[in-house]
C-alpha cells in the first residue's frame, strides 16, 4: 500500500488538531478558572483599590533622581545639567535657589514640570535638586 504525500500532510495536520485540543481539554473547574480569571481589577471613583498605590511619606531626593531625573540629568541630554557637574550648575545656582526650584517645578525650556514626576510634591522635587548639586 503507497501513500501520497497528499495523505501523509492530511494525517500530520488531523495528528496535529487533535494534540492541541488534548492540552486545553483539562475541563475542571480549576483549570476553566485559571483561563478565566481576570487580569486586572476597575475601581469605580471613589473606591479605595486593594493595595496601596503609593509609599507612605515622601520619596527622597536619591529616590526622586534616579526614577524620574537621571535620563536626562545623568548624561546632560538636551543641555540639562549633569548631575555633580559644577560648570553645568554654576549658571543656573547664580540665579537663586528660588528660580532653580520654580524652573524645575513648572518647567522650564526643554525641562518639563516637574520632569515629568506628575505625583511629586514641591519638596521632593527640591530634594532631587539638592541630591543633584551636593558637594559642588
Amino acid at each position: 500500500m503507497e501513500f501520497s504525500l497528499r495523505q501523509l500532510m492530511v494525517a500530520a495536520v488531523a495528528a496535529l488538531a487533535f494534540a492541541g485540543t488534548a492540552v486545553a481539554a483539562d475541563m475542571s473547574d480549576e483549570a476553566i478558572a485559571e483561563r478565566i480569571k481576570p487580569v486586572g481589577s476597575v475601581y469605580l471613583e471613589g473606591d479605595a483599590p486593594a493595595g496601596p498605590i503609593v509609599a507612605a511619606g515622601p520619596r527622597s531626593g536619591d529616590t526622586v533622581y534616579g526614577t524620574f531625573c537621571a535620563a536626562c540629568h545623568g548624561t546632560g541630554i538636551m543641555g540639562a545639567p549633569k548631575i555633580g557637574d559644577s560648570t553645568d550648575w554654576s549658571p543656573r545656582l547664580a540665579k537663586g535657589n528660588d528660580v532653580l526650584a520654580d524652573h524645575a517645578i513648572n518647567g522650564f525650556n526643554a525641562m518639563p514640570a516637574k520632569g515629568s514626576c506628575m505625583d511629586c510634591s514641591d519638596d521632593e522635587i527640591i530634594a532631587a535638586i539638592d541630591h543633584m548639586i551636593e558637594g559642588l
